[in-house]
């Protein structure tokens, strides 16, 4: 009995030992994790009667989510973005027309070689969620692009720079991209690249630069810019497809917030002027923040 009564003792020892060895490894881990997230809805309305001066009553909305996950624990980083946007607006005698719509997934994992510098490699994603229409999202428009038409993929290998939580920037001198163009209506030799009728997808290797950094303005007002590079070693080098995309912020209280974005494109494959859209809107803000940031440098820190 003294010897069963020892070994049963034993066994809760060892079990509890693993037990409290095991939630030391997973609070470890999630104290590895940083979540930085806002979800966003942005409202616009106007109302006319009577009203000389004219105008048309019209409703719209804005909803995004713009989030950012990143582990960083001893040499390892991987980060995930994930940004999504969607909007509309109705204007009396026009109907809907589409005012958001972007779907931009990616993630990237380094190993640390020297101070700041990873060995990395990573995957992006780049379209979005509905039919465009040259007329805003009017059918009876001329159809410009669809989901996944066109679909922007990237998946390469490289060096990410990061010396602290407020900038990254990663470069790849080996990066495979794919334009891919599913909708059957879109796939004209020309469009977006494609080589043939009937192609639904367009191949490209080359280099890729791509940055992220965060400044914090004043006090609730923040600006977030991103930008990215790309280069074709297979054909016309010289035409640099660029982006950049910025995102003001101005915080208002804890859930009511204002925001202007720009983004800036030129993809020769696309349409062979620069591309430009803006929105400006005031509405509901909610933010998740989880974990901390680890950077070494914690000069001009936004996040807190």
């Amino acid at each position: 009995m003294k010897k069963l009564l020892l070994s049963t003792i034993s066994l809760f020892g060892i079990l509890a030992f693993a037990q409290q060895n095991g939630d030391a490894k997973t609070e470890d881990s999630i104290k590895a994790w940083s979540i930085r997230g806002e979800n966003t809805l942005m409202l616009n309305q106007a109302s006319f009667s009577n009203w000389i001066g004219g105008g048309a009553n019209n409703v719209g909305f804005i909803a995004g989510i713009n989030y950012n996950m990143t582990y960083e624990k001893g040499d390892d980083l991987w980060e995930n973005i994930v940004i999504l946007g969607y909007g509309q607006n109705n204007t009396e005698g026009l109907g809907n027309r589409k005012t958001q719509d972007a779907i931009n997934l990616s993630t990237n994992y380094g190993r640390k070689i020297s101070k700041n510098w990873y060995a990395s490699g990573g995957a992006s994603l780049q379209t979005q969620f509905a039919e465009g229409f040259e007329d805003g999202n009017n059918p009876s428009a001329f159809k410009l692009s669809n989901f996944m038409a066109p679909g922007f993929v990237n998946l390469g290998a490289g060096f990410t720079y990061r010396p602290n939580d407020n900038f990254t920037m990663t470069l790849r001198p080996a990066n495979a991209r794919w334009t891919f163009v599913l909708d059957k209506d879109l796939q004209l030799a020309g469009n977006y690249g494609l080589k043939n009728n009937g192609d639904s997808s367009l191949f490209q290797f080359g280099f890729l630069g791509t940055a992220l950094y965060k400044v914090q303005l004043m006090e609730n007002i923040s600006l977030t810019n991103t930008a990215s590079v790309f280069t074709n070693y297979l054909d016309h080098p010289d035409r640099l497809v660029l982006g950049y995309g910025g995102i003001l912020n101005m915080k208002i209280n804890r859930y009511i917030s204002a925001n202007i974005t720009a983004d800036v494109i030129y993809d020769h494959n696309q349409i062979q002027k620069t591309q430009v859209k803006q929105t400006l809107g005031i509405g509901f803000a909610y933010n998740i923040i989880k974990g901390k940031d680890r950077s070494e440098n914690k000069k001009n820190q936004m996040w807190k």
